[in-house]
This record gives structure tokens, C-alpha cells and sequence, in this order.
């Protein structure tokens, strides 16, 4: 095992050798970043595939291995994306763009991700709810109304356990988690610019932050629909439990405890979290953070990337808040919730690698989305939500809104980038939220909340499994969208 160590060791310190010589540091200055995108080969694009497809069908055919193993397969594909790179532009720009990667959307990603997973486990919704179709549908409802105002992580950690609780005598279960991922940890994100990063990065651009809201009777079909859908689905699955003779615990005698909030206090630490995102987004057009040409001051990293002062005052408010969550909250209530690390290390190992290998597609992206002849509503929802599906639907969100406001128009929502049609905004903003759902890493609360499910005996989907689901549940109520709504 040493031996097979010290093997590795010296073929890593070669590649970083070779990466790092003179030849290669002096190609990374020959070449514009911006120019990037438009010499990137496809090919460039096959670690991110081998990255999805390794969280697809690893964990189908191997999950036990891939539990296990899956932060090697992650360091494989990363490494097969930037030592390649490295070679052939250089290791000035290779290293360049894994940092700007991390630095500039990982780590606030993660830090917003870990901040509220630790403060709504610090939340207890005490007592007993009947898990049947109607409460199911009632807790979802709910859940999809507050995913605008305390974001979809938040609204996603704080139901998904009472949920959980409530249908644990369910003998059919899974369909619950999969609506619940469909509505509370995407749909119901897309009223404010707190419920979704995307529509973050727009309020940072100039949307106006109550914009939003005019997406509501977009928000209420999906929702009204799903709602509806799942509602008949839960039904029937309810019945065959009953068929089968799973008694529901009020039939058994069990007195039902009163519902309770216990952790009320971690409210507040929530309120303060959700600031802080706002605050990430109103900083950097504030003079005080604005050096002399133009750019958002911070502390310089490496060649173009600096780790702004907003970014840094975001992630110490939400660790200091998180730290302070679990000082001021009894460590039972975290017992009760069955709360673990699980969830927030698994979406922390394979979204760093994500982050990472999907580099080129974004650079790609980014020089040629602009010329994709997209001018439709319709053309520019459905681009938009099919990378998000698979791709970080923030800096997709960035591109195909970048793309609408080269279209001159007249008359719409006044941007940093320039007018966009109203239309066209919203086909771009409910793309980039809505189908999210349409598999398990287009939004990060969707692994987490699978995660979850899976540590309470809940056996999900796979990746295929869960797509057929998005397929057959989501596609059609995305279809009437595009009728009612951009065409």
C-alpha cells in the first residue's frame, strides 16, 4: 500500500512538473480568457460527462462502492479535466479557472448550503401529523410558499424531516420525497431573488428584486398542477398500504402529540442567513466596494481572481450564524431530527466536482450562446431549462439572460447588460428554476433531500429512475408553460 502510494505520489508530482514548466506557464499568457471558449474542443466537455454519468450509473450498478469511493471517482474526473488543460494552455490558466471556480461560485454555494442545513436541523417540528394525502399535500403546499422567502435549501431542510416522520408507517414512499423534491426544493424557489441563486445573480444585475412576483401565476399553474398530480397519486398509493394491511398509527390507538416549533429561536439565525444573501447582491454596485476601475474590490488570489469583500462579509455572517445555531440549541432536538453530516458532505464532494469539470461546457457556452439565434420565449425556456437539468443553472441562467438582452428591446426590464423583454426574462428565469427538477444535481437541496430520504430507510430512485419520474410528472406541465405562458 505504501509503495502503491509513493507510485501515485511521483506520477502527480510529473504531471504537476510538466503542467508548471516554463513552456506551459508562457502558453497560459499567450492565450485571451476570453478567446477560451471559442478554441475549447468538445472533447474538453467529456469529464463532466464521465462525472454525471459516474453519479448515474456507479451508484446504480455499485452504490455500495460509490458510497465508499465516490470522492476518488470525483478527484479522477477533475484531474482528467485540468492536467490535460494544463498541458496544453498552460498551468497560469488551468490554475486560474478551477480557483475562479471555487472562489468565485463554490464556496459562497457551499457555505449558503452548509449555513442553512445546520440551522434548520437546529429546527424541530415537534409533535405528530397524519401522513395522508392531504397533509402530504398541505405540508408540500407549504413548503413550495416558503421556498421564496427563506430559499429553497431552507424551506427543503426544515420540512423534508417532519415529512419524513409522518408517513413513516407508509409502506409506499418514495413518490412523497420526489414531489417534494419537484415543488419545495425548485418550483416553489421562483418568487423572490432569495429563493433561487439564479434569479439572485439577476437581482445583481439590475432586476428589480419584487420583479419576481410577476412570475406568480406562472408559480401557482405548476404548482396547482403538481399539487393535483401528486395528490392523486399519494391517494392511490394510500389505499394499496391499506390494502395491504399498514395501519395508519391513529388506527392503532396512538394518541396523537400536539404540533410544536422547538428551536423557534433559529428563525432569527434564518432571517439573518437570507440578509446576508441579499446583502451579497447589493454590495458590489455600493461605491465603498468599487475600486477605480470599475471592479468589485476584494483580495487578489491569482492572476484574474480576487475574493471580494462581499463574498468574504456573506460567508462570515453564515458561519458565524451557523456556529452560533448549534451553541444556542439543545443537541436533542438535532437527536430528534435524526440529524447527520451525510447530506452536506455528500452535495459538498460531488458539487466540487461538478463545479470543476464543467469548466468547458460553461466557457463553450458562454462565446456561443449568444449566437444560437434563440429570439422566442419558448426557444430560450426550454434551452435554458435543459442545462439546467444538468449543468449549474446560475451562470446558465447568466448566459441565456445575457443573450436575451442583445435582442434591442425597446421597451421591457431595464439591466446592467441592457433591456430585456419581460417575456424573455421570465421564459429565463422560470427555465433555470423550474427544471432544475428535472434530475438530481440541476439544484443542490435535490441531493440532499434524496440523501435524507435514504438515511430514514426511504430507498429512492436511481438517476434514470428519478429522470422517468421528471419525465413523466414534469414535461407535460413544463409543455402547457410554454402554451400558456411564452409562446
Amino acid at each position: 500500500m505504501y509503495n502503491v502510494g509513493k507510485r501515485w505520489l511521483g506520477i502527480f508530482t510529473f504531471l504537476v512538473f510538466i503542467m508548471t514548466s516554463p513552456v506551459n506557464v508562457y502558453a497560459a499568457q499567450k492565450i485571451d480568457e476570453s478567446d477560451l471558449g471559442n478554441i475549447l474542443p468538445l472533447y474538453s466537455c467529456v469529464p463532466f460527462i464521465g462525472m454525471l454519468l459516474s453519479l448515474a450509473l456507479i451508484s446504480l450498478i455499485a452504490g455500495e462502492w460509490w458510497e465508499k469511493n465516490k470522492q476518488y471517482v470525483v478527484i479522477f474526473w477533475c484531474l482528467l479535466f485540468i492536467i490535460p488543460f494544463g498541458i496544453k494552455y498552460g498551468a497560469g490558466l488551468a490554475i486560474e479557472q478551477v480557483l475562479e471556480s471555487i472562489i468565485g461560485d463554490y464556496i459562497t454555494f457551499i457555505v449558503l448550503l452548509f449555513g442553512l442545513f445546520c440551522v434548520a436541523g437546529n429546527i424541530e417540528l415537534a409533535g405528530d401529523l397524519k401522513g395522508n394525502p392531504k397533509m402530504n399535500t398541505l405540508i408540500i403546499f407549504l413548503g413550495a410558499a416558503l421556498s421564496s422567502w427563506i430559499g429553497t435549501t431552507g424551506s427543503s431542510m426544515i420540512l423534508i424531516r417532519p415529512l419524513i416522520k409522518s408517513n413513516r408507517w407508509r409502506g409506499r414512499r418514495k413518490h412523497i420525497i420526489i414531489f417534494f423534491i419537484f415543488l419545495v426544493s425548485n418550483i416553489g424557489g421562483c418568487l423572490t431573488p432569495v429563493g433561487d441563486p439564479p434569479l439572485l445573480m439577476g437581482f445583481m444585475r439590475g432586476v428589480p428584486f419584487f420583479w419576481s412576483l410577476e412570475l406568480f401565476p406562472v408559480w401557482a399553474t405548476n404548482v396547482a398542477l403538481l399539487l393535483l398530480i401528486f395528490y392523486v397519486i399519494d391517494s392511490i398509493m394510500y389505499k394499496k398500504d391499506m390494502k395491504d394491511g399498514i395501519k395508519p398509527p391513529h388506527e392503532q390507538g396512538k394518541v396523537f402529540k400536539p404540533i410544536r416549533l422547538v428551536g423557534a429561536h433559529n428563525i432569527i439565525f434564518l432571517v439573518v442567513i437570507v440578509t446576508a444573501v441579499i446583502l451579497s447582491g447589493v454590495l458590489p454596485s455600493l461605491p465603498a466596494f468599487i475600486d477605480d476601475q470599475g471592479a468589485v474590490k476584494g483580495i487578489h488570489i491569482f492572476g484574474e481572481v480576487t475574493f471580494t469583500y462581499p463574498a468574504i462579509i456573506e460567508i462570515a455572517i453564515i458561519l458565524t450564524v451557523a456556529f452560533l445555531s448549534f451553541k444556542t440549541t439543545k443537541k436533542e432536538i438535532r437527536e430528534a431530527n435524526n440529524f447527520t453530516w451525510g447530506a452536506i458532505e455528500e452535495v459538498a464532494i460531488l458539487f466540487v466536482g461538478i463545479f470543476i469539470t464543467m469548466i468547458p461546457a460553461l466557457l463553450i457556452l458562454k462565446s456561443h450562446g449568444a449566437a444560437l439565434g434563440l429570439d422566442k420565449p419558448a426557444e430560450l425556456f426550454w434551452i435554458t431549462g435543459a442545462l439546467s437539468s444538468f449543468l449549474d443553472n446560475t451562470p446558465t441562467y447568466l448566459v441565456f439572460m445575457t443573450a436575451a438582452s442583445t435582442l434591442g428591446a425597446k421597451v421591457g426590464i431595464d439591466t446592467t447588460l441592457g433591456i430585456i423583454a419581460q417575456k424573455m426574462l421570465m421564459a429565463v428565469s422560470c427555465g433555470a428554476v423550474f427544471m432544475g427538477a428535472n434530475t438530481y444535481i440541476g439544484n443542490a437541496p435535490n441531493l440532499m433531500v434524496r440523501s435524507i430520504a435514504e438515511e430514514n430507510g426511504i430507498k429512492m430512485p436511481s438517476f434514470f429512475g428519478y429522470l422517468l419520474w421528471s419525465v413523466a410528472c414534469l414535461i407535460p406541465v413544463f409543455l402547457i408553460d410554454m402554451l400558456v405562458f411564452f409562446m
